[in-house]
């Protein structure tokens, strides 16, 4: 019988991954994302759209930790422009297929960033159990993690809605057909969870 934490388990040695990153690496990190957010786990229970946002840093840092890709040296750089990683010892800055940006999201599929270029992506795709028993003990769960090498062509630019005195977000890009272009991306997949209504939820309805 399979252990119901047992990430290995859970993924897809099909799905292509960045140069120099392995299964086990991202099972790892993945692990250490899930251990380190679930101390600011009460914040999504307030601004609940910020919350995605710990949950990539931590993930950066886990990368970094436990893989071949690193955060630039330079921490005015750190989050503030494209890749958030790149392959160790690749050049500064790194060609495309050296270079990978990390996201996370509620969503099942779509994905949004403040760029187009040419990289690989990780998505961490989460979501907050409020009761802890989808994974005992845990109240952040990933239950999927796509990679993909996205191209430029891949992103279409979604204006901003932002204006004087009634607010809105910025610009941003988003994947053209996220659904069709992740449907066979998903390097980690929890098979006790499924898509209900667009949203993610415990296969057995609890």
């Amino acid at each position: 019988m399979t252990n119901r934490n047992d990430r290995s388990a859970w993924l897809n040695h099909r799905v292509a991954l960045p140069p120099g990153l392995t299964a086990g690496q991202l099972a790892r990190v993945i692990a250490s994302v899930e251990d380190e957010v679930e101390q600011f786990v009460d914040v999504y229970f307030e601004p609940a759209n910020v919350f995605s946002a710990p949950v990539g840093i931590f993930a950066a840092r886990a990368f970094s930790a436990l893989t071949v890709y690193e955060k630039p040296r330079h921490r005015d750089l750190a989050q503030q422009r494209f890749p958030d990683l790149k392959r160790r010892g690749a050049a500064d800055p790194p060609l495309a297929g050296d270079s990978l940006a990390i996201k996370a999201g509620l969503r099942p599929w779509a994905v949004q960033a403040h760029y187009n270029h040419s990289g690989w992506y990780c998505i961490i795709r989460y979501l907050v159990d409020a009761t802890g028993t989808i994974a005992p003990g845990k109240h952040l769960v990933i239950w999927r993690v796509h990679i993909a090498f996205l191209e430029e062509t891949d992103w279409k630019y979604e204006g901003s809605t932002a204006g004087a005195g009634s607010g809105g977000r910025t610009h941003t890009f988003g994947v053209i057909k996220p659904a069709a272009k992740f449907r066979d991306a998903a390097a980690f997949n929890r098979p006790d969870i499924v898509i209900k209504n667009g949203k993610p939820v415990p296969r057995n309805g609890g």
